[in-house]
């Protein structure tokens, strides 16, 4: 009913239709989206649809944890107060508080290190998260939308990705089929990325 939120991914594939349609179905529920597929699929454009599709009126915050450690994932998503750390002279919200009334959404999320997964996990069951340094909680506003390029299910066999985590972002599962399954999108691209060179 809403193409124009999808105006940016160019297809004339039923396949990615259909996943149009779910995604518009599923964009006001307020549950996590998994969004799987491989690189240059358009994950985040899918994400940023769910979102623009959503009653939410707060932002659209992105975030790529591929290679965060524990403590800068932490700080990026929660924030801190003054002082909790060396060199922490000003307290700053993290993207949680920024991301408040809209979405935010973690890309590469099968590369999140085991602690910050419990983190989220955390974050995801009790709707409420604790700044660096702080004791006091606060409490989350914002709706989940993750993205992976890798099999979680064989990195939960492998024990690098946790189960119920997995089981809390999966609520609403989006698949982009690649390319090669949909190859009725290539003359369609390629007319549309000669009109963009042209």
């Amino acid at each position: 009913e809403h193409d124009e939120a999808f105006s940016r991914i160019v297809t004339a594939s039923r396949k990615m239709r259909t996943l149009f349609q779910y995604a518009e179905a599923v964009s006001d529920s307020g549950e996590p989206v998994l969004i799987s597929g491989e690189t240059g699929t358009g994950k985040e454009l899918f994400a940023a649809a769910v979102h623009e599709l959503s009653s939410r009126k707060g932002p659209f915050v992105t975030l790529n944890v591929a290679g965060l450690d524990d403590a800068l994932f932490s700080d990026t998503l929660f924030g801190h107060k003054k002082g909790a750390f060396s060199g922490a002279e000003s307290a700053r919200d993290g993207l949680v508080a920024q991301a408040a009334g809209g979405t935010l959404f973690l890309d590469e999320i099968g590369d999140l290190k085991p602690a910050s997964q419990v983190k989220l996990l955390r974050l995801l069951q009790e709707q409420e998260y604790h700044p660096l340094g702080s004791d006091i909680a606060k409490i989350s506003d914002v709706r989940v939308v993750c993205a992976t390029n890798r099999d979680l299910h064989a990195r939960m066999t492998k024990g690098k990705f946790r189960p119920d985590l997995y089981f809390r972002l999966s609520v609403h599962q989006i698949e982009i089929p690649p390319l090669r399954e949909r190859r009725e999108d290539i003359p369609v691209l390629l007319a549309h990325f000669a009109a963009e060179a042209g």
